[in-house]
């Protein structure tokens, strides 16, 4: 693992565990505490992927990097979206929305991070 994915890895896991107590606080139903940390390990999984495909893209230029991440963090939450719901049975809204605040979060933040 490259110091710069380390440390990409530190702040996003740190926004994660910071946003994630704060919805836990919001969302008390029955599963959201579940859905909740399961959307978090899949924003990190997602975001790091991002980063990692974001390197190779970023021969190409800051747009192409851009897009690549974007593309990933999208058809991520689609995916999740199917698999939370439909085969781990996880509350929609607490799943959902948490992954989409992870992530945004944490996208948030690729700027300051990434270095071309």
């Amino acid at each position: 693992m490259s110091h710069a994915l380390a440390r990409y890895a530190a702040v996003v896991l740190g926004v994660v565990v910071v946003s994630g107590l704060l919805m836990s606080l919001a969302f008390h139903g029955p599963g959201d505490f579940t859905a909740i940390w399961t959307s978090g390990a899949v924003a990190v999984a997602l975001q790091l992927a991002a980063f990692a495909v974001g390197r190779v893209a970023g021969q190409a230029g800051l747009m192409a990097r851009m897009g690549a991440g974007a593309l990933i963090r999208f058809l991520g939450l689609v995916v999740y979206a199917l698999v939370a719901v439909l085969v781990l049975k996880l509350p929609a809204v607490a799943a959902l929305i948490s992954l989409a605040t992870f992530l945004f979060l944490s996208a948030l933040l690729d700027p300051l991070l990434i270095k071309t």
